[in-house]
């Protein structure tokens, strides 16, 4: 049984969290798009699976046990914004069965991303990174980068195009 008031396992508990949470806030922004709300029910979701850490089940990937507690969450947040809510109850429910569908096609496409962005030159993966990762503004990595802001977004919308391109690539590839 995991003990939550161990070292180890808040340090373990944290490295589940961090690789999971890409997953999880992108499924949440799906049914609640604005990114400050959506932060805030991550913020519940890991206090919640926090507090429930000591039950969670060593064999099961914690992805899932974690997106669980996220779907709940979502679900609370939106019963209580409900004047702010964009989506019906029957429309969050799809939309998650169709996450759970595509899990296994975002974790094929996170690989070519991953196999992609190695193939971006060094200036353009340091935007790419900076923009979606770090969320920097424009004007931000113009700072960093010592080039216009112009120059930047061309940058990146050079750097996403060529991604997609790549990753079509390898999708095709996979299916012949």
């Amino acid at each position: 049984m995991l003990n939550p008031n161990s070292n180890d396992d808040h340090e373990r508990f944290t490295r589940l969290l961090l690789e999971s949470e890409p997953v999880i806030l992108r499924s949440i922004l799906v049914s609640v798009p604005n990114r400050a709300d959506a932060r805030e029910i991550m913020q519940e979701t890991a206090v919640a699976l926090w507090r429930q850490f000591p039950s969670y089940d060593t064999t099961r990937p914690f992805v899932n046990w974690a997106m669980g507690f996220s779907r709940i969450q979502t679900r609370r947040f939106l019963a209580r914004e409900s004047r702010r809510a964009q989506l019906s109850e029957q429309a969050i429910e799809a939309l998650e069965q169709e996450m759970q569908t595509m899990g296994k096609m975002d974790d094929a496409i996170e690989t070519h991303l991953a196999n992609c962005m190695g193939k971006l030159s060094e200036r353009a993966r340091r935007l790419v990174k900076g923009y979606y990762h770090e969320e920097r503004s424009p004007e931000t990595l113009s700072e960093r980068e010592g080039r216009s802001v112009e120059a930047i977004y061309k940058t990146i919308q050079r750097a996403r195009r060529d991604l997609q391109a790549c990753i079509e690539r390898q999708i095709r590839k996979a299916q012949a």
